[in-house]
């Protein structure tokens, strides 16, 4: 994707999607490597699931932008600390729908696999995720892998208002959601290459 622009093209979009996708992270929380975490995740679950190297680079940049929807949503709800009313999720749950607004209309195939990621990566494999309640393959497999990555990412980073998990238990939770949040042969990819999203975790956490 990236290769057929001048270098210096390359590196100014690169950045660019870095800073977009900072913007969406910080109202919630401080953590610039989540973001890298999640591109470098979603890259190798491309490549475990035999993408094509031009279609590893896309969707793993794009998938930097799948909270791009939360700028549109009220600082207060991103940062509350206690429970959540039904209304409050409905709200946040929209972010989804704002990402894909954000990023619809582009002739750039990142941005356009980006708003798809926006939309979907809260869907689950057994339909019961949102905004639309999609089920199996209606799931583009673009957003399935942002979701594995994300949810791992999720389990097991501390966050202000939580603990982590450990590597081995978010692997174990993830195995168990098998067919119910997650495709099986995603679980299954994701089990697989477990070893390198351990160490680019690592490295990336520094």
């Amino acid at each position: 994707m990236f290769r057929s622009y001048p270098e210096s093209l390359q590196k100014d979009f690169q950045d660019f999607l870095i800073r977009m996708a900072y913007i969406a992270e910080a109202k919630e929380w401080d953590n610039r490597s989540h973001i890298e975490r999640i591109r470098r995740f979603t890259a190798i679950l491309c490549d475990a699931m035999d993408m094509l190297p031009q279609d590893v680079e896309t969707v793993s940049y794009a998938s930097m932008l799948h909270d791009i929807g939360k700028t549109l949503i009220p600082d207060e709800l991103l940062k509350k600390a206690g429970k959540f009313e039904q209304q409050d999720w409905g709200i946040v749950e929209q972010h989804t729908i704002h990402g894909a607004q954000i990023l619809h209309g582009s002739n750039s195939l990142i941005l356009q696999n980006a708003e798809i990621i926006a939309l979907t990566h809260h869907e689950r494999w057994d339909g019961s995720g949102y905004p639309k309640g999609l089920k199996g393959e209606e799931i583009p497999l673009s957003g399935q892998i942002c979701a594995i990555a994300d949810v791992f990412d999720a389990l097991t980073t501390p966050r202000p208002y939580k603990q982590a998990i450990d590597d081995d238990e978010g692997l174990r939770i993830i195995q168990t959601a098998s067919g119910k949040l997650f495709s099986p042969q995603l679980v299954s990819a994701f089990s697989s290459r477990f070893q390198e999203i351990q160490k680019a975790k690592r490295v990336l956490s520094k």
